[in-house]
């Protein structure tokens, strides 16, 4: 990685393909890990984190990860799943975060000198041309070493520098066997020792 001292950044974070990418992968983010990570590399503006959530279920297992993030340095931005039929009579689930994720670069980006995007989803490529062209750098971070690649070819292109996450394992994951079972503590945001239990979700 390559970061300008004192550069301003910020770490935009499509939830659901970062976790689907760990997953890949073999191992857990540790969020709270990332954040220093990328607190040493400038000056960390901001951290969001987009993910859609299902809202009509009593508990929702992504919920506790959500609170932490919350609580930890981290803004959350969540709107809810909506349920449709396709074609075929088939019950789907749709909660893409694209949108609310591209309005905020945008609306930041005058504020910031390097745009970090978590992400390989190919749809960014144009966000990123156009964050580029008012003069800022573009960082994505996802991976070539799952089969498929988890990042779009064409996006990988666009931005001034690819992170494989890979890369980053030893300092920002943990194996899925490190996990402790979650446990319903409505108290755990406030503490940072409580992240162990739920970063795995």
């Amino acid at each position: 990685m390559f970061f300008y001292p004192g550069e301003r950044t910020a770490l935009f974070i499509d939830g659901a393909n970062l976790y689907a990418t760990a997953k890949a992968l073999g191992f857990d983010i540790d969020y709270k890990r990332l954040l220093s990570l990328f607190r040493k590399q400038g000056r960390l503006v901001r951290a969001i984190y987009y993910t859609a959530l299902v809202d009509d279920s009593e508990y929702s297992p992504i919920r506790p990860l959500i609170d932490w993030l919350d609580y930890n340095g981290y803004s959350v931005v969540t709107k809810p799943t909506r349920e449709f039929t396709d074609s075929l009579g088939r019950r789907k689930i749709k909660g893409n975060m694209d949108i609310e994720l591209a309005v905020d670069v945008m609306e930041m980006s005058a504020n910031l000198d390097h745009v970090i995007l978590f992400s390989g989803d190919g749809d960014f490529r144009s966000l990123v041309e156009a964050v580029q062209r008012r003069g800022l750098k573009v960082s994505v971070v996802s991976t070539l070493a799952t089969k498929p690649p988890m990042v779009s070819d064409d996006l990988r292109r666009q931005a001034d520098q690819f992170i494989d996450i890979m890369d980053l394992r030893a300092e920002i994951g943990r194996e899925p066997s490190e996990r402790e079972p979650a446990k319903r503590d409505e108290s755990f945001g406030s503490r940072d020792d409580d992240f162990e239990d739920f970063a795995d979700i």
